[in-house]
C-alpha cells in the first residue's frame, strides 16, 4: 500500500482518478451509442434524425431523457 500523505502517493492517487475518469467516459459513450442505436432499431416508424433536424421537440427532447438516463445508468455502475 502506498503512503496517501506523500508526494509518490498523491501522484498515483491523481493517476488512479484519471484513469476511472477516462473509463466512465468510454464507458458513457458506449453506453449512449448503444442505448440509441437500440432506440433507432426499436422504433421503425419513424425516422428520429430527420424528425429531429426539421426541429421536431418531441423527438428532441425524448432522445435528451434517453441520454440522460443512460448517463445516470452508467453514473452508478461505474
Amino acid at each position: 500500500m502506498f503512503d496517501p500523505t506523500s508526494w509518490s502517493g498523491l501522484f498515483i492517487a491523481y493517476v488512479r482518478a484519471l484513469g476511472w475518469s477516462i473509463v466512465a467516459a468510454v464507458g458513457f459513450a458506449f453506453g449512449v451509442g448503444i442505448a440509441l442505436k437500440v432506440f433507432d432499431w426499436l422504433s421503425t416508424d419513424i425516422d428520429e434524425w430527420e424528425e429531429i433536424k426539421k426541429g421536431n421537440i418531441g423527438v428532441s427532447l425524448i432522445f435528451i431523457s434517453l441520454i440522460l438516463m443512460v448517463g445516470l445508468l452508467v453514473y452508478k455502475v461505474i
